[in-house]
């Protein structure tokens, strides 16, 4: 099977790893908060037995490697590897060879924030490029495949398996700040994984639609598709308009349809990532 890996996908994978690594080594560890999966279970073995993350990271997911070669693409499997072992090459380095002292002992709410911050940015960098860091992900496709288990729930029941047992160094403190920091972390990996190109769909059912098209395409620059419709009720046949605005543009759209035909019926609804021509690029470069 011929292999598609992109340099742009290896680099920002390679990014996402050093970000994850620099919050797990300067605020989960130092700081002794939990985390899930294959690299929880490597703070666990540090904080017990004194083992380099570093090493049990690699070591904890070669027989997962193993195991789950066959349940990915062979571009998704290399870049799993890439993500794992820089993962634990980022480990290393933050640990032994480029150390920042990230003390927060006595603000266990500020390391919990800024370990979310860092681990879900890593992490949700590392998969919006392809990637993995293995772990709990490899089971979540194994059970997948072998049971049809829900990925997600695999995941989750993972995680929280690794950070439950984690009460092993922990007190009840700590872990209710780990907690505080998975959540953010998860909201972070959204973020990043809906893009940075939000904006909001709107669906306008209007008599005057021809309108209202020629106006937002007029004062607001932006495209408009026309769908035909009909009533339900009424079985008049209409036509319904559906165009995209940046979320500063929601306010002024609304004015413009309250001005043509108060009576419209309109729908606003979230957009998590947009692009194309008028979001992403200019359209004056394309001409």
């Amino acid at each position: 099977m011929k292999l598609n890996l992109k340099t742009k996908d290896i680099l920002f994978i390679l990014l996402g790893a050093a970000i994850y690594a620099f919050g797990l080594i300067n605020f989960n560890l130092k700081n002794q908060l939990a985390e899930g999966g294959v690299t929880g279970l490597a703070l666990i073995f540090y904080n017990l037995f004194s083992i380099d993350p570093a090493w049990s990271n690699i070591v904890l997911n070669i027989p997962l490697f193993f195991a789950g070669w066959k349940f990915f693409r062979r571009n998704e499997f290399i870049y799993t590897l890439i993500g794992t072992f820089s993962l634990s090459f980022f480990l290393f380095i933050f640990q032994h060879v480029i150390t920042f002292n990230f003390l927060l002992n006595r603000d266990l709410l500020l390391a919990a924030l800024f370990a979310g911050v860092f681990i879900g940015g890593g992490l949700g960098i590392i998969f919006r490029y392809g990637g993995t860091t293995g772990g709990s992900d490899i089971v979540a496709r194994i059970t997948h495949k072998k049971f049809g288990w829900a990925m997600s729930k695999t995941m989750l029941v993972t995680d929280a398996s690794v950070i439950v047992l984690s009460i092993v160094y922990l007190d009840y403190r700590q872990m209710m700040y780990t907690l505080v920091g998975v959540f953010v972390g998860s909201r972070m990996i959204d973020v990043i994984q809906k893009g940075a190109y939000a904006g909001k769909a709107v669906m306008i059912f209007s008599k005057k639609s021809d309108e209202i098209a020629r106006s937002i395409i007029a004062s607001l620059d932006r495209s408009v598709t026309l769908i035909d419709g009909k009533g339900g009720y009424t079985r008049r046949e209409m036509n319904v308009l559906y165009c995209v605005v940046s979320m500063n543009e929601v306010f002024r759209l609304k004015n413009l349809i309250q001005e043509i035909d108060p009576d419209a019926f309109v729908t606003v609804n979230d957009v998590h990532e947009v692009f194309g021509e008028g979001f992403t690029y200019d359209k004056a470069k394309t001409e």
